[in-house]
């Protein structure tokens, strides 16, 4: 169920994640061991640029995905890459995303949080920092052209999502027309997700999305890292069962 109303969306997911968070069976393929993406430590801090030649760049290893949120199928044409780092402070996220076209807000202030920008190309990064409470994530989406919206979500919460909550996490893309890639860089400091500080060899949970291409949801490409069930008419992004690990390595 492709359900474009944010609340509508979160309401069909709120069932299954109440299952997985319980502790009841996954939605996901339970014979597969959830992905991995490492978090290097990096001593200095940067402002991000989307700049993703620079060196704190080169030394964590991406991991990519192009398998379809909802079916079998993969977009080998749009596979996209996401790497991390980490400090004292933030969360460092990069995405690499080739694209055909783009289908973006137009003419719209950057600075300004959008809402619904989940219909238009995005990134999306889901990120639980205690695994033992699953269902409480917090969800960032940025655009090709910058535009951005960050969510506290609680599946178990009455309202389930916090409309007055802000990361302040700063954010960058660059468009390469040439090489048809665009980029995407974010630093998310870590108190704003309630989180104490991090140590090397912790774990959280997190999983990446991508939407792309012109139309509805129907026709559009919706991928997703951590693997969601197949279904014969849609589903949802959010469902904690399907997320990955995040693992912070890299300081003594």
């Amino acid at each position: 169920m492709m359900v474009r109303n944010r609340r509508q969306f979160l309401k069909a997911a709120i069932g299954a994640a109440l299952v997985s968070a319980a502790g009841g069976p996954s939605m996901a393929d339970q014979n597969t061991a959830p992905p991995v993406i490492d978090s290097k430590f990096i001593h200095h801090d940067s402002v991000p640029d989307a700049d993703l030649e620079k060196h704190m760049w080169s030394a964590p290893e991406p991991v990519w995905f192009d398998q379809a949120a909802f079916s079998d199928a993969h977009y080998p044409d749009f596979k996209t890459r996401v790497a991390s780092c980490w400090s004292a402070q933030f969360v460092y996220l990069a995405f690499w995303c080739p694209y055909q076209t783009l289908t973006v807000y137009e003419g719209e202030d950057p600075t300004v949080e959008r809402d619904r920008l989940w219909e238009r190309d995005v990134v999306e990064a889901f990120i639980a920092p205690d695994p033992q409470k699953p269902s409480h994530y917090y969800e960032f989406e940025i655009a090709p052209n910058d535009q951005w919206m960050d969510i506290d979500i609680d599946l178990i919460r009455k309202p389930f999502n916090n409309p007055h909550w802000s990361s302040e996490f700063e954010h960058a893309t660059k468009i390469d027309a040439v090489k048809h890639v665009w980029t995407a860089e974010m630093r998310i400091p870590i108190h704003s997700m309630s989180a104490e500080a991090i140590q090397s060899g912790k774990d959280w949970r997190i999983n990446f999305y991508r939407c792309d291409g012109p139309g509805d949801d129907t026709v559009r490409r919706m991928m997703s890292w951590g693997r969601l069930p197949v279904r014969k008419s849609g589903g949802t992004f959010h469902q904690p069962a399907s997320f990955g690990i995040l693992r912070f390595v890299g300081k003594s």
